[in-house]
């Protein structure tokens, strides 16, 4: 097998993570040994920060809370400024398995413009676990987004994904910062900048210590907008926009502690 010689950024968004956050970083350093990790810690208040940064990682520390898709625009930016070709989002709370990585940096679609593979929690013999409320709500989010993009989604809401070098370039100025709309609307805007996207079944584990970000009844209620959302965006004449329309360059900087 060739040598990938792309320049990877593993981009992990944290909020008081200090449960697990370690334990993900070993995995991810096994997983992707030639890759580069960045720690977005979004304003924790335990030691989410401190133990990534004896990890060795870059870091950047949030003066405030911006929330999954916040964060992850930080990292877009990182990895845009730096020019990387490359970017796997993984999550702190051990929820996302990193062996799958490698699998979905394979999957990156090399031609030119915005590529993104998600990483799909229902699209195999063991589908992770939610409530049925909720379960129903993402089928019909995924139904939605396969017929926009194009492509047979199941988990739109994934945030389990890798990104090429287009792909962090667009994300670096449109990503959306709500929470859960950030993964559903950020596959619209791909897909309205002619973008490839595909998924990969993988099997999701339980999150490893902590409590989710947010509640059942919050988390339904982020759905329900997007739905809305959804349908705005499908009554909306002229929506589709060339991929030439956007661009995929930033210069912003964000502050950062790099390792040494």
């Amino acid at each position: 097998m060739t040598r990938d010689l792309r320049r990877v950024l593993v981009v992990v968004p944290a909020w008081n993570e200090e449960g697990s956050i370690g334990s993900v970083l070993d995995e991810i350093a096994r997983a992707l040994p030639n890759a580069d990790v960045l720690v977005v810690d979004d304003f924790s208040s335990d030691r989410t920060a401190s133990i990534a940064r004896a990890a060795g990682v870059d870091l950047i520390s949030n003066i405030f809370n911006l929330g999954v898709g916040g964060a992850m625009r930080v990292g877009f930016r990182y990895g845009a400024d730096r020019g990387y070709d490359a970017l796997v989002q993984i999550d702190a709370d051990g929820q996302h398995d990193p062996s799958y990585a490698p699998a979905l940096l394979e999957a990156l679609d090399s031609s030119p413009g915005p590529a993104v593979v998600i990483a799909a929690r229902f699209d195999s013999s063991e589908d992770y676990p939610v409530p049925r409320a909720r379960r129903w709500a993402m089928r019909l989010l995924a139904a939605y987004l396969s017929r926009l993009t194009g492509c047979r989604l199941t988990d739109a809401t994934s945030g389990f994904r890798a990104y090429n070098r287009d792909a962090i370039a667009l994300f670096a100025r449109t990503y959306p910062a709500d929470y859960l709309s950030d993964t559903v609307e950020s596959l619209i805007i791909a897909s309205e900048a002619g973008a490839r996207i595909s998924q990969l079944s993988t099997v999701m584990r339980p999150r490893i210590a902590g409590m989710p970000s947010q509640s059942r009844p919050r988390a339904l209620l982020y759905l329900s907008r997007v739905a809305l959302m959804l349908f705005l965006q499908a009554i909306r004449p002229g929506r589709t926009r060339p991929a030439s329309a956007l661009p995929w360059s930033t210069a912003a900087r964000p502050i950062i502690e790099e390792k040494p």
